[in-house]
């Protein structure tokens, strides 16, 4: 097990050093990261060509490193968060997250019953492919899926207190290109407008 887990990651006031894999679905790529002292990785599925079976292998190799994955999916549809989540992402990323409606309807697909409605599919990667009694799969999927909400957007910059109030979401990140995009100012980090935001 890793030594710290993504949810414990979002807990912790310690600096935590990760990074973002768009390219590489090699199978040494988590022991290579946990040899340069990365702590957490994020597998983009939204700006690079990751599909799900990508996914899948790249998924394994960090299990293989004990090394927390979190993946940013292309969109907030069901499919892409609950296909994720069961082929054994520890956290999601939702891009372009604007309110706490939204926040919640995320959750609601990321989370199993009662505290949402993702669909049950047990003894899989996210599971460790292992037996076990039912309820307490559900309850610990539950308390180690880990929620970022991705604030890119003026809406989502307007209600960030909003989003960060609903339970269960566990880190708001800032797009900060595309949040400089929204507010019309396209790469202006030192513009007051994107300071304030």
């Amino acid at each position: 097990m890793p030594e710290m887990t993504l949810k414990e990651m979002t807990r912790s006031r310690d600096l935590k050093v990760g990074t973002m894999l768009v390219e590489f679905d090699t199978p040494g790529i988590g022991q290579i990261m946990k040899a340069a002292g990365i702590e957490f990785v994020f597998v983009d599925m939204e700006h690079s060509g990751f599909g799900y079976e990508s996914l899948k292998r790249t998924l394994r190799y960090m299990q293989a490193a004990d090394m927390p994955a979190l993946v940013r999916v292309p969109s907030d549809r069901y499919d892409h968060i609950a296909r994720a989540l069961d082929i054994g992402a520890e956290g999601i990323m939702i891009p372009m997250v604007g309110s706490a409606t939204q926040a919640r309807h995320i959750l609601n697909c990321m989370k199993y019953a009662p505290e949402g409605q993702r669909g049950v599919g047990l003894q899989l990667a996210h599971d460790r492919y292992a037996a076990g009694p039912v309820l307490q799969k559900l309850k610990d999927a539950n308390d180690k899926t880990t929620f970022f909400a991705l604030i890119e957007t003026a809406e989502g910059a307007d209600n960030a207190d909003e989003i960060a109030a609903v339970p269960g979401v566990d880190c708001l990140w800032i797009g900060h290109f595309d949040l400089t995009c929204s507010l019309g100012i396209p790469g202006e980090f030192g513009n007051p407008r994107f300071r304030k935001a």
